[in-house]
């Protein structure tokens, strides 16, 4: 579901090692998909795969939800509340496991709700920068891993541990190294805290990651970002602490030179995933009784800037 940037480099490694893929995706991206396929850009390789692609109301038009092993949602979390109201009354009349694949940590509650935790299967795309950058062409670069896991904690008490130990195997026979976590709300945490150190601030600025981060002003209010980040962990219990913070710090400033996500967004006039980023540490920071000035700031310069 969302076959852009990092859902179509996903499909791509999946579709090489052989497996049955739907993609949807909508407007001139998905008239390319159809008419041309899908060409992926990945370092110096350029894949081209014919594919099944739709939009959402095909998908319910021609199959059952449980036509699928599994469902891999990689849609921007902007367009996670649109989805469910498009796609929930089908899922919800099967049993087929849905992964998130977003960014934030409000995505696999929302599914959840929906469809009970038994059948969300909570993960995150890893170093990895994937874009699209025309109809029916993404380009990606880096590691490209997953990790997922039992949401919101692994309980060894149903079915999905054994599909995610099938899922694991299959990524990682299609070129995608993969991790099965125990505790998947502690990954996503982490992941947000580099998200919201990074996103908001390159939308704001222009600026790549490393650009940011080696930068004598705005790596401290990368670090602030962060910190607050750390802190609001606190409100789901997840309790990230120091050194969460020093490795997710050290991690984004010795990767690739990355163009946010965000970036993209607001270059292409998109909507931007601020609230599911910057607005979930503000809200649950709010709920703990802390300030977080540098996210604060941060979001209200990126929020007027876009008005």
């Amino acid at each position: 579901m969302g076959a852009g940037g990092i859902g179509g480099y996903y499909a791509a490694r999946l579709l090489h090692a052989g497996h049955e893929v739907v993609l949807t995706a909508r407007g001139a991206h998905l008239a390319a998909l159809e008419e041309q396929g899908l060409t992926v850009q990945y370092g110096d390789e350029v894949w081209s795969f014919p594919v099944q692609s739709m939009d959402h109301s095909a998908v319910v038009a021609r199959f059952r939800p449980d036509d699928f092993d599994v469902v891999l949602v990689t849609l921007k979390s902007t367009a996670t509340e649109a989805m469910l109201a498009e796609l929930g009354p089908w899922l919800y009349h099967g049993k087929v496991p849905v992964l998130s694949l977003q960014n934030g940590v409000d995505n696999e509650p929302a599914l959840a709700s929906l469809l009970g935790e038994h059948r969300v299967l909570g993960g995150l795309a890893v170093r990895i920068g994937g874009h699209i950058v025309q109809p029916g062409v993404v380009q990606a670069e880096g590691p490209a891993q997953i990790v997922m896991g039992e949401w919101p904690m692994a309980l060894g008490s149903d079915l999905r541990g054994q599909l995610l130990q099938q899922l694991q195997e299959d990524f990682e026979a299609a070129g995608i190294p993969t991790t099965v976590s125990d505790n998947i709300r502690y990954e996503l945490w982490r992941k947000l805290v580099i998200n919201n150190g990074v996103n908001p601030l390159s939308a704001l600025t222009g600026l790549d990651t490393r650009s940011l981060t080696h930068h004598p002003e705005f790596r401290k209010i990368v670090h602030g970002m962060m910190a607050e980040t750390v802190a609001a962990s606190k409100a789901d219990d997840v309790n990230l602490g120091p050194e969460d913070l020093a490795e997710m710090f050290d991690l984004i400033s010795n990767f690739n030179a990355i163009k946010t996500s965000m970036l993209v967004d607001k270059e292409k006039g998109r909507p931007l995933e601020l609230d599911s980023i910057a607005g979930a540490v503000l809200r649950r920071c709010e709920r703990l009784g802390i300030e977080a000035p540098y996210t604060r700031t941060v979001s209200a310069l990126l929020t007027h800037s876009q008005s």
